[in-house]
């Protein structure tokens, strides 16, 4: 019995104890920055010697462009258009197979949503009636070209939207409209 009334005067004991004991709020703190830390805004303009005008989201220098992308030579205009459907692709020739294997891959995640896996303008969102309208790259009125194709994914075209951010490099761009070019062959035949 004296045993029975030890142990629950032993339980009492941990359970008062361990009550006042939050894991939250530990008694002991050897780097209080670390669980307090101090609240900074974004773009807080910090004065240091370093920096006289502060480090308020500073503007990068002119002339200086994105890693891997330079400035595109033509506008958003129909007339912009009109020049690029001239320009060839840049990319190597003699990595055909490889440029369409890439593109096919960016194509299918990118593009093959509104117009095709085919490129007949039939995608998943054109079945389901979610979007309308969109031709068939075999269709002549549209007459399009490896460069037109191009400027096109850059800037967009009335509903659709620019994927030159979706893309890591003007590369990806290429070899998409690369492509596309493969797909309306294709759909000619």
């Amino acid at each position: 019995m004296k045993r029975f009334f030890a142990i629950v005067a032993l339980c009492g004991l941990l359970v008062s104890a361990s009550s006042c004991f939050d894991k939250n709020s530990p008694n002991y703190q050897y780097m209080p920055n670390m669980y307090e830390s101090v609240g900074y805004e974004t773009y807080e303009g910090v004065d240091t010697p370093l920096f006289p005008e502060g480090t308020e989201a500073l503007t990068p220098p002119d002339g200086t462009v994105s890693r891997e992308w330079l400035p595109y030579e033509f506008d958003n205009s129909i007339e912009g258009k009109e020049l690029a459907r001239l320009q060839p692709s840049p990319l190597d020739s003699t990595m055909m197979e490889q440029n369409l294997a890439e593109g096919k891959g960016l194509y299918d995640i990118y593009c093959a949503i509104c117009h095709g896996a085919k490129g007949d303008g039939q995608g998943w969102l054109v079945k389901q009636e979610k979007i309308l309208g969109v031709p068939s790259y075999d269709d002549v009125a549209r007459n399009i070209s490896v460069g037109s194709t191009y400027h096109t994914m850059y800037y967009g075209l009335n509903s659709m939207g620019s994927y030159a951010s979706q893309m890591s490099s003007e590369k990806e761009l290429w070899q998409v409209a690369e492509y596309v070019m493969k797909l309306k062959e294709d759909l000619s035949k």
